[in-house]
């Protein structure tokens, strides 16, 4: 259970969940090439895609920082080609790359629908479909994408349409992508938290410093995407995973390490969206 050697290309990744998956990696001796925007220090946001590579290079592995949008095309194939000509290969894709707006469908800007639907959508399915290639030379593909279980009830359309599409359509990409090309040898898997997770947009878009201190540390995501990344390929192709459901299987039952304030019961942790 090992990423060592192993190539990953990241969208996003400057902070938050993405860097804690390749910190992860990095600590078995991973590739990490980070395509993130973020190039310069955000008064609202921690990190840059340049402390993010340093950060991975500190922990064991090596980076390559690649500043770009992922709705770009242009910055898309020049990922996969500096990710190639840096590491000599792609082993592994993780769509960490997302955009969050929980409005209801008639105070939803239209800027911030088609963001949403360029960056989580889209993003994640021309990122996959260039790295492809490469995938397909790698003795062990895998796919990863931060998105949840296809779950279009009532309840969660009902709660913010435009967000939902954006989080369903991402996942769709990723499970049509295992549907496709699973028989050649590239799994592909979605990945989603049964809480909130401590991150900057749980701070600055959701419920601020108080949320924060119900949810848990984006290391729990980190660990269980290590698992599915290192996991044999056909336990985890094709299926939509919940984060605590991969520690369990892996006999982690005590998740109290990951609280972000620590000796906050469980019980008082607040539940993420799309799951009942």
């Amino acid at each position: 259970m090992s990423l060592d050697g192993r190539t990953i290309l990241m969208s996003g990744g400057s902070r938050g969940i993405g860097l804690a998956i390749a910190l992860r990696a990095a600590r078995d001796g991973a590739n990490i090439a980070f395509l993130a925007k973020t190039d310069a220090p955000h008064p609202r946001l921690e990190g840059t895609v340049f402390t993010a590579a340093d950060a991975v290079v500190a922990a064991g592995g090596q980076a390559h920082p690649i500043v770009g949008d992922v709705r770009r095309d242009d910055d898309i194939t020049r990922a996969v080609s500096e990710t190639v000509e840096r590491f000599g290969g792609i082993d592994m894709v993780v769509n960490n790359a997302s955009v969050i707006d929980l409005s209801g469908t008639a105070d939803l800007a239209e800027k911030k629908y088609d963001l949403m639907q360029d960056v989580n959508v889209r993003g994640t399915f021309m990122l996959t479909r260039a790295a492809l290639p490469h995938l397909l030379e790698s003795d062990d593909a895998r796919v990863l994408s931060l998105s949840p279980p296809l779950n279009p009830t009532p309840r969660w359309l009902g709660a913010h349409t435009g967000y939902s599409l954006a989080k369903f359509g991402m996942t769709m990409a990723t499970l049509g992508i295992a549907a496709e090309f699973g028989g050649r040898g590239v799994s592909a898997a979605t990945l989603w938290p049964r809480t909130t997770i401590a991150t900057a947009a749980v701070r600055n878009v959701i419920g601020g410093d108080r949320l924060m201190a119900l949810s848990r540390t984006p290391e729990i995501c980190a660990d269980a995407a290590h698992a599915v990344l290192t996991l044999p390929a056909d336990q985890m192709a094709g299926r939509s995973l919940i984060v605590e459901d991969v520690l369990a299987d892996m006999g982690v039952t005590d998740l109290s390490g990951y609280a972000a304030v620590p000796g906050t019961d469980d019980d008082d942790l607040f539940p993420d969206i799309f799951l009942d």
